[in-house]
This record gives C-alpha cells, sequence and structure tokens, in this order.
C-alpha cells in the first residue's frame, strides 16, 4: 500500500517563506536526497482561502512512495533536506505520515 508524507507550512502573522528559494533549491534538494524512493510528489503553493481571505499555508508538499520501505529508505536520507528548511522559512512545518486511501 502507497503511503504519504506531508509536509504543511502553516502561514502565521510575521511568519517568512522564500517561495523562489524553495522552488530552486529546496525541492530538488528533496529530489537529490530523496528521490530514487519517491514515487511521486504534489506540491501546492498557498493563494488564498475559500470565499477570499489569505492563504493558511504557504505551501503543502505531498510526497507519495510505494509502500512503508521506501518511506523509511528516504527518511534515513532526509537529513540534509531537514536542516536545509531554515534556509527559506521560520515558519515551523507539521509533518503528516499516512496511508494513501484514495
Amino acid at each position: 500500500m502507497a503511503v504519504t508524507l506531508q509536509v504543511i507550512y502553516p502561514a502565521t502573522e510575521g511568519t517568512k517563506f522564500d517561495m523562489d528559494y524553495y522552488i530552486n533549491t529546496h525541492l530538488p534538494m528533496v529530489g537529490e536526497y530523496m528521490g530514487a524512493h519517491i514515487d511521486h510528489t504534489l506540491v501546492t503553493k498557498g493563494t488564498g482561502a475559500p470565499g477570499g481571505g489569505t492563504a493558511g499555508f504557504h505551501a503543502v508538499a505531498s510526497i507519495v512512495f510505494a509502500d512503508q520501505g521506501e518511506l523509511d529508505a528516504a527518511l534515513s536520507k532526509a537529513g540534509p533536506v531537514v536542516a536545509d528548511i531554515a534556509n527559506f522559512t521560520d515558519s515551523a512545518p507539521q509533518m503528516l505520515l499516512g496511508e494513501t486511501i484514495g
């Protein structure tokens, strides 16, 4: 069964998020260190909220792995990727591990 890692970056008042760095430096790092184990990804840039208003999140990255073994292998190589987070945001990311059900 496929499993996912979602990394969610809350957009609370006063937080910074360098989207250019995220797209051009951080995401390629994810590919470099973890990519061999990733089935596919979906990255969403927050642009607003339903009914108007500001987005509650800067970005959400959904990373799908074929199975738990692939996720575990990717996480064992994720140290430099996690360390890089401070280079583009001061928002504390939330992470969710789960099974893909749909």
